[in-house]
């Protein structure tokens, strides 16, 4: 403040300020955009999204409903069970730990699948050839069950995994 005239002089270093804080704005806006762009590209990249076309379940599919026993050595899970499948291969499998909590939705036909759900993380589909290590125990079911449809009592090793059915 100058005294003499009572007024604010912003000189020299009252410019820099003002310019610093203009620099400062532009660069957290640069920054905020950047992390935005990145953010968004991560996130849409790690969705899959399917272009294949399931048939959908009719009245002469076979439906199952009861109870699965998940067990890996480190995990053992308990929960309700859905399986649909018809005579022409196409297989449905929904694990759920009470009503509208889906652990895992698995769609399949002969050559593609589709797997969603918490026990997958971020979910996959792709060619049942291709499927990641930790997806081809639960993609191995669809030939059990065509083979076993009859049966009241399910069990399915692959691996370190044991999926035991009870309808």
């Amino acid at each position: 403040m100058n005294e003499e005239t009572g007024s604010v002089d912003v000189g020299r270093t009252g410019w820099r300020n003002i310019i610093g804080l203009i620099t400062i704005h532009r660069t957290v806006g640069v920054v905020f955009l950047s992390f935005s762009v990145i953010t968004v590209c991560c996130v849409t990249s790690c969705a899959t999204s399917s272009s294949h076309s399931f048939s959908n379940p009719t009245s002469d599919w076979k439906s199952e409903s009861g109870q699965l026993m998940y067990h890996t050595p480190n995990t053992t899970l308990i929960g309700e069970v859905l399986v649909r499948f018809s005579k022409d291969g196409d297989f449905e499998l929904t694990v759920s730990k009470g009503p509208g909590i889906t652990l895992l939705s698995l769609r399949q036909d002969a050559t593609f699948a589709e797997v969603k759900g918490g026990l997958t993380g971020h979910g996959w589909s792709g060619r049942v050839t291709q499927a990641p290590l930790q997806l081809r125990g639960w993609l191995g079911l669809r030939d059990r069950f065509l083979h076993e449809s009859d049966r009241k009592n399910l069990r399915y090793a692959a691996g370190n995994e044991t999926f035991s059915f009870r309808f």
